[in-house]
């Protein structure tokens, strides 16, 4: 059973996208993202697709402040994030955003408690509270029993759900995934698409980036996304 997620109390929505658009530099100059409009709401499960090249990743990349757009407003959770300076964006993206990608990016000599931990270095996370928060997210994903396993020891499964406790060990606002079953078999992608549910349930905010049909059908919400045009 997953414990309850603790995430900020707000009435306003925790994704607001008013015009952002998006354009490479050329020459010729690239329009990756069209001027695009969504909210999501505290609590909305939604799942973004489309085809390779139709703007999935650059829109993950401006959702998850990894990226500026080239005009439009982009709000989290009511704070302007294009208005602040690249150190403020930091800062706001490692209290507000928790990651989960396709590849699990975990440092293999070190723990699954140590790889959460180590995500506390960077959101002013308390020193004598770091051990405690990573033990409690990992117990979130149910692997209270593996906090000392390296990652080599670990299922593809077990690996991915550090991941996710590791996002979820800064109490995001957003839970933000690309493509979080790409690298997992039937099985384990099933594991980890029920803790999605578990976690939208207890009240996170999940977006999910995908091309699989089966991940967009777990959402109570799907967008899409076609020549940089979002269909939200």
């Amino acid at each position: 059973m997953t414990a309850p997620v603790t995430t900020p109390v707000t009435t306003t929505p925790v994704i607001e996208l008013r015009g952002l658009t998006r354009t490479y530099p050329g020459p010729p100059p690239v329009e990756a993202l069209l001027p695009a409009d969504m909210v999501i709401e505290q609590g909305d499960y939604v799942t973004v697709t489309g085809p390779s090249g139709s703007g999935k990743s650059t829109l993950l990349h401006l959702l998850g402040l990894l990226d500026t757009p080239t005009d439009g407003i982009y709000l989290l959770d009511g704070l302007d994030a294009n208005a602040m300076p690249d150190r403020d964006r930091s800062a706001l993206r490692g209290r507000r955003i928790g990651f989960v990608f396709q590849s699990f990016h975990l440092l293999p000599y070190r723990t699954a408690e140590e790889n959460v931990l180590l995500a506390q270095l960077y959101n002013r996370t308390p020193r004598a509270r770091r051990r405690a928060f990573a033990q409690e997210a990992l117990a979130q994903v149910g692997l209270a029993h593996r906090i000392d396993a390296l990652p080599t020891t670990l299922s593809g499964g077990e690996r991915q759900r550090v991941a996710i406790a590791r996002a979820l060990v800064s109490r995001p606002s957003l839970l933000l995934c690309d493509e979080p079953t790409g690298n997992l078999d039937s099985q384990n992608a099933a594991t980890v698409l029920d803790l999605f549910d578990e976690l939208h349930t207890a009240g996170l905010t999940v977006v999910v980036i995908t091309h699989d049909p089966n991940v967009a059908r777990r959402a109570n919400r799907a967008v899409a996304i076609r020549d940089g045009v979002l269909h939200a």
